[in-house]
């Protein structure tokens, strides 16, 4: 659907404002005037002119078609500079129809290709839609008919209910201020994914006191999509998906504040491989890469909600334990080596192999109160790990 702005009054009035019957009441006029000074005064200058009644009675004669032809002549010219303004005004409103048709088609043109929908719609709890340009089939589903006056439903129907209050508050607050808004949401299209839209809009008063809101609406499905993986490459570990070493420090220090504050404790597990070193080279990288992955997801589904795993580089991992002491944490530790200790790990057709790792163990406050102190004291447990032979558990000291 596309604005009809032809229907719109043309600004050009004929004779500018004045009605018919005032400017035939005019011409009229003045062709009276002139036929009464004819009267009055032509028969004084006949018998001035032609004192001779036989000469009187031509002159008479001849004053009668020259009357008819004065008069003629200023209903000519009366009429002639009418319809001369007629024909002005008609011809400038019919180059004003033109424009407004050719701006219409230019304003249909650049709405349909937008890469979103233009809109205009009461400032309604459905939205209820006024206008909306072609670009709402491609954004929606929906064709223009089915939105528009809710005629198969209203544009709130798609809003995600999650979203829909927090998008009426922000309209709301800014409607208030007489400021434009945006705000991105969620909404259903008509074949049942959802997408995510940013709206740009404000609001305009119309006739008869009424509310409408207009503006345009973009698909920002990829730009999300893109945003969300970004952050998950800032905060995990691309081959494992666990937190990375940097998303892993700033879990721990806020962890040791929490801890600080509250007076708990806390435990910090390092976690070594042993001889992986052997795997990769006798199986190749791919097979060490598996090894780890999959010993990663046994970490991850081992541990608690509120536990954080991370890689710290390497095959050395770390686990964070929340409000855990040295017993509970210990027991923790050799549960996961105990699982990890039986796990066969397919590393090529036919082929498997059981690693076993080395874990150590380090509880704040006892070990360490900053984040370099802890970590410290559990690499340190973690090697003196290995000196006993690897497959075990040693606590910091």
């Amino acid at each position: 659907m596309t604005p009809n702005w032809l229907d719109d009054p043309i600004p050009v009035q004929m004779g500018k404002g004045r009605s018919p019957i005032v400017r035939t009441s005019w011409a009229v006029s003045i062709y009276l005037i002139v036929g009464l000074l004819w009267i009055t005064f032509s028969d004084r200058v006949a018998e001035l002119w032609f004192p001779d009644p036989e000469m009187f009675s031509r002159a008479q004669t001849w004053k009668g078609y020259l009357f008819v032809l004065v008069t003629g002549l200023v209903l000519f010219m009366v009429l002639y500079r009418q319809l001369t303004k007629d024909r002005l005004l008609l011809n400038l409103q019919h180059h004003q129809r033109q424009a407004l048709r050719q701006r219409e088609h230019q304003l249909t043109v650049l709405m349909d290709n937008l890469p979103g929908m233009a809109y205009r719609c009461l400032y309604d709890k459905d939205w209820t839609m006024l206008f909306v340009s072609g670009g709402c089939q491609r954004l929606t589903g929906y064709t223009p008919e089915e939105l528009i006056n809710n005629h198969t439903l209203s544009f709130s129907d798609l809003i995600d209910p999650d979203d829909a209050g927090r998008v009426a508050e922000e309209v709301a607050r800014a409607v208030s201020r007489g400021e434009s808004f945006s705000v991105e949401y969620v909404i259903t299209r008509k074949d049942g994914r959802k997408i995510c839209v940013w709206e740009r809009g404000c609001s305009v008063e119309v006739a008869n006191g009424r509310t409408v809101l207009e503006g345009i609406m973009l698909d920002i499905s990829d730009r999300k999509a893109l945003e969300r993986e970004l952050e998950a490459m800032a905060t995990t570990d691309p081959l494992t998906g666990l937190l990375n070493r940097r998303e892993f420090g700033r879990v721990l220090e806020e962890e040791l504040a929490r801890c600080a504050r509250y007076r708990h404790s806390m435990a910090l597990l390092w976690v070594d491989f042993d001889h992986f070193k052997e795997v990769n080279d006798t199986w190749g990288h791919a097979a060490g890469d598996n090894v780890l992955c999959s010993v990663s997801r046994l970490l991850q589904s081992s541990v608690r909600s509120v536990d954080s795993v991370a890689r710290f580089g390497g095959e050395e991992l770390v686990v964070v334990l929340p409000e855990m002491g040295l017993q509970e944490a210990g027991e923790t530790a050799e549960r996961l080596r105990s699982r990890v200790h039986g796990l066969p790990i397919m590393v090529a057709p036919g082929h498997e192999v059981r690693i076993t790792i080395s874990v150590g163990v380090a509880v704040y406050p006892d070990h360490g109160q900053t984040t370099a102190e802890l970590c410290a004291a559990a690499d340190r447990a973690m090697y003196e790990a290995k000196k006993r032979g690897r497959d075990c558990v040693v606590q910091a000291t």
